[in-house]
């Protein structure tokens, strides 16, 4: 039987990696050992020929050399890709690894990331906010597809904005996930756990006027209304079908909408995940309660949620203002 090669291996792991993880997940493994292959065509091991066997714990020390010009919260994602791999090669017994050692070497050689703050600009998203919300859809000019995609991505970004969620579980929501009287919903989050996430009056009744604009799409459909996705792709591509959304979709809708908003320049400073920062610092300016903000964002540790408390605190803020700026002036 002709050998696996680390190309192979590679692929057969990615492979793997999409089964068991988000979409966003499989690309920065991706990414990662895409990198690593050419680390180790730069050491003489050509991944395209090279046999998976002769792949040892030694290479994935090159990969922390090489990663030294990246950021050390980058370093850390493309290391745990490089050691998924060794995981998966030595489960699959294609090759003979020592995972101990493995560990050990990366240990050595890898640098711990500093905790940093979260930062995001709010000011910008409660005018995007504020943008789709006031938007005058002209349907003298629109098309039945475009004026759909608006009132989507009104629904899209406030349900972002007001629950929390993220991107790939937004997108992931089916028309019957919604409890509409109880304005609630059961998801499938972060590692696989089961939760419950809260709407907001303003982003049912975007959701609303969204499904009924899409009545006839979806009764047209012949599935059951519940099986439906919550968001839907209106385009030459979907036709007549109701398809739910990607994540790629979901980035693409912030990036329009604030790039309406905002401006050219704004393009890239706004994420889907900026609006659950969001989502969190104001449930802490409103509340001040850490353990609520942790239970509604559905962190695991209260210390992810403690990182969002300095965003939130309007007392420190106008502290300062008494004690420097009011004296400077005085």
């Amino acid at each position: 039987m002709e050998a696996t090669t680390i190309a192979l291996a590679v692929k057969n792991c990615l492979d793997t990696v999409r089964l068991a993880r988000s979409d966003n997940t499989r690309r920065v493994y991706g990414n990662a050992l895409s990198l690593f292959m050419s680390v180790l065509s730069e050491h003489y091991l050509d991944p395209q020929n090279t046999p998976v066997q002769l792949l040892t714990e030694d290479a994935a020390s090159w990969m922390a050399d090489a990663l030294k010009v990246f950021s050390p919260a980058t370093e850390q994602l493309y290391l745990a890709a490089t050691v998924r791999l060794f995981e998966f090669l030595a489960a699959e017994k294609l090759a003979e690894i020592n995972l101990p050692r493995l560990k050990l070497l990366l240990r050595q050689r890898t640098r711990r990331p500093g905790q940093r703050l979260p930062q995001f600009p709010r000011e910008d998203i409660e005018k995007v906010l504020h943008f789709v919300n006031n938007y005058t859809i002209r349907t003298s000019d629109r098309t039945t597809d475009e004026r759909l995609r608006e009132i989507r991505d009104r629904a899209f970004l406030f349900t972002l904005a007001d629950t929390g969620l993220r991107v790939h579980e937004a997108c992931n929501l089916r028309r019957g996930d919604i409890d509409w009287n109880e304005g609630r919903a059961v998801v499938i989050g972060k590692g696989n756990k089961q939760a419950v996430v809260r709407f907001s009056t303003r982003s049912l009744m975007a959701l609303k006027e969204y499904l009924s604009a899409r009545a006839t799409l979806d009764g047209n459909s012949g599935r059951p209304l519940p099986s439906l996705p919550l968001f839907a792709r209106h385009d030459k591509g979907a036709g007549k079908k109701v398809k739910p959304i990607t994540t790629t979709t979901g980035r693409n809708i912030v990036s329009e909408r604030v790039r309406q908003a905002l401006g050219e320049e704004a393009d890239g400073r706004i994420t889907p995940h900026s609006f659950r920062h969001y989502f969190v610092t104001t449930v802490l300016r409103a509340s001040g309660n850490l353990k609520l903000a942790q239970e509604l964002a559905r962190h695991a540790s209260i210390q992810v949620t403690q990182r969002y408390a300095h965003l939130s605190n309007d007392e420190l803020d106008q502290g300062y203002y008494e004690i420097f700026e009011k004296k400077q002036k005085s």
